[in-house]
């Protein structure tokens, strides 16, 4: 049993840990995470999930971007223990913070990720949305928290100054 709370600054290490375990090194070379470079997360939808004894397991982030002058939350990294993952850990991650985004007022979420896992979320494939290369097109997602939040918005994802 896993327990969804917001990150605190006491997880900071561990969180991070978390995603030095979870991805391959050289991650912060992502174009993703030059647009978070200098910009804090947005503390009220980061989140850690943690078991019974207290032991992390999953966490997830959001940062604040910009397409010409809407802002644009940007989901990721996610990122669940291995020994943890197949029990939808990342899921209630995914699920608990965007309906936290959503009542805040938010009105899209972009990602960079694999459409097959994201689609059972409501996020599709961006036209015309450009993440800072190297970035596959096809992997750009978005959602809308807002109805037609997407509508006619395209052009080069910016860091939130």
């Amino acid at each position: 049993m896993f327990t969804l709370s917001p990150e605190t600054t006491d997880d900071l290490w561990e969180v991070e840990g978390l995603y030095d375990l979870c991805f391959a090194p050289g991650r912060e070379a992502l174009s993703s995470y030059r647009l978070r470079d200098g910009v804090p997360p947005v503390a009220s939808l980061s989140r850690v999930a943690r078991g019974d004894q207290g032991i992390l397991g999953g966490a997830i982030r959001y940062w604040p971007v910009r397409i010409r002058a809407d802002r644009v939350l940007l989901l990721g990294p996610v990122a669940v223990h291995p020994t943890a993952q197949g029990e939808g850990l990342g899921g209630a991650l995914i699920r608990d913070s965007l309906d936290q985004a959503s009542a805040e007022g938010w009105a899209r979420v972009l990602l960079v990720g694999d459409a097959p896992y994201y689609k059972r979320f409501g996020f599709t494939k961006l036209n015309g949305v450009e993440m800072p290369p190297p970035t596959n097109p096809d992997r750009v997602l978005g959602l809308e928290l807002q109805q037609g939040a997407w509508d006619g918005l395209t052009g080069h994802v910016e860091r939130d100054a």
